[in-house]
């Protein structure tokens, strides 16, 4: 779809946004939200024609890009023939999006339990823990994000947790490995993996395993930074998990449905958790869906007792019929295999290849379509392009650097000193190179702020 320029209508859906919208972790008065025309595969566009190349996957989860036509048309033709119906019946686009989700979850995890998001999702899988084993407390991982309901942003591990952090929600944190910034004085990727497994075991004994419900990691922490764990620790973490009788609780809110080239990232460390949390790209944000797929050891905890939760909107029959559709296009179009491939590649040695360049790049990691570009003062001393948490005058150089990327016809994904690149997994080599070439512009800016 080619851009229509219609200023005077953009304006009037700005004046409408900021007459009304309340904007989620914002400081209302200080933003300057983008009045959005439309979007169409890996691009959208503004009411002045301006069109931008999304490496941010909408808040990564447009999987499969805007408007694809199938999904499309498959909210259509359900809502025609049920826009909606209770969660207490068997509907049939609900049977057989839990049917294609649990064909493709990591070991038996063949029960799903469906939300309206992420963090519902987490809400719920905690809860579930807690029930069937009957203990309060819950590990999570510092650098780390679970969603903005009150459980879920309890067991986050970045500063939107601060505000809303009641003290007494039953969550621990611990340090996950990171061997760029490590918090255990390692030097490989082996000595941070045994270091940050005998930390977290010290954590379980020392807070007392029969209390300890369920340790909950992202997979591949996303938001928090594009951290893969180094080989061996989500194994680990199992083996500490089984020991003590422990839930282990994967997040793949972020990572699942191909982001990292694979179904789940649990696929690329050969771990099978008890439970799991996903949304997100399981139908490409086109209508929000959540869930949670339970092992049959927790399910049967609920077999003749029940379960004390549930959503009016659980199982939605248009977002249900808008996950079947999408997880069909992914395997007709083979959409998991586009993202490991053009992962490997093209986007994996492009930013390897600015990262030799751009003195303000420190390191580049991850896999598929998950990228993180972590941005420094100066590569000796890993020091940050801007402090943690940093806002205002102090967080210049990443607004700098963000400005530069727009005006370059990219969107990008900025996250304190970072810069992720997540596009669409169907995103076309040509369109990646047109991403990363309006980077390596970007980065020049960034670069004028290293020592």
């Amino acid at each position: 779809m080619t851009p229509q320029p219609n200023p005077e209508a953009g304006a009037a859906v700005k004046a409408a946004d900021r007459a009304h919208v309340f904007h989620s972790w914002s400081a209302q008065e200080l933003i300057d939200p983008l009045a959005v025309a439309g979007a169409e595969g890996s691009y959208f566009w503004d009411y002045d024609g301006r069109r931008y190349l999304d490496f941010t996957s909408g808040l990564v989860y447009t999987n499969i890009g805007y408007q694809h036509p199938k999904v499309v048309a498959a909210i259509q033709e359900q809502a025609a023939r049920m826009t909606t119906f209770a969660p207490a019946f068997a509907v049939e686009a609900r049977s057989e999006a839990a049917r294609l989700i649990a064909e493709r979850t990591p070991g038996d995890l063949d029960k799903i339990f469906f939300t309206n998001g992420g963090a519902d999702a987490v809400e719920h899988a905690l809860r579930m823990a807690r029930l069937h084993t009957g203990r309060p407390k819950v590990l999570s991982a510092y650098r780390s994000y679970h969603g903005g309901t009150q459980q879920a942003v309890n067991v986050t591990g970045d500063p939107r947790r601060w505000a809303s952090d009641s003290g007494t929600a039953g969550v621990v944190h611990f340090w996950a490995p990171f061997l760029y910034r490590s918090r255990f004085y390692a030097e490989t990727e082996e000595q941070e993996c045994a270091r940050a497994l005998e930390h977290l075991e010290t954590t379980i004994a020392f807070e007392g395993p029969s209390t300890i419900a369920a340790i909950i990691l992202e997979t591949i922490p996303g938001t928090a930074g594009i951290m893969p764990p180094p080989p061996g620790y989500l194994a680990g973490v199992r083996e500490l998990c089984d020991k003590h009788g422990i839930v282990l609780v994967l997040d793949e809110v972020m990572a699942g449905f191909g982001r990292t080239g694979t179904w789940f990232a649990a696929d690329l460390y050969d771990v099978v958790p008890d439970l799991m949390t996903f949304a997100k790209g399981v139908n490409s944000g086109y209508v929000p869906l959540g869930g949670v797929a339970i092992s049959p050891e927790i399910a049967a905890t609920f077999a003749t007792r029940a379960y004390p939760g549930g959503l009016t909107y659980s199982g939605h029959p248009l977002a249900c019929a808008a996950a079947v559709a999408t997880i069909n296009v992914m395997e007709e179009e083979g959409v998991v295999q586009n993202a490991a491939s053009l992962g490997a590649s093209v986007v994996g040695p492009g930013l390897r290849e600015l990262a030799e360049r751009h003195p303000s790049v420190g390191e580049v990691r991850g896999t598929g379509m998950f990228w993180a570009v972590e941005l420094v003062r100066d590569r000796e001393t890993r020091e940050p392009l801007v402090p943690y948490n940093a806002s205002g005058e102090v967080n210049a150089p990443m607004a700098a650097f963000a400005a530069a990327a727009k005006k370059a016809g990219l969107w990008p994904f900025v996250n304190m000193n970072r810069t992720h690149v997540v596009p669409p997994l169907n995103t076309g080599e040509a369109e990646l190179k047109e991403g990363l070439a309006a980077l390596d512009a970007a980065l020049s800016v960034a670069d004028e702020y290293v020592r």
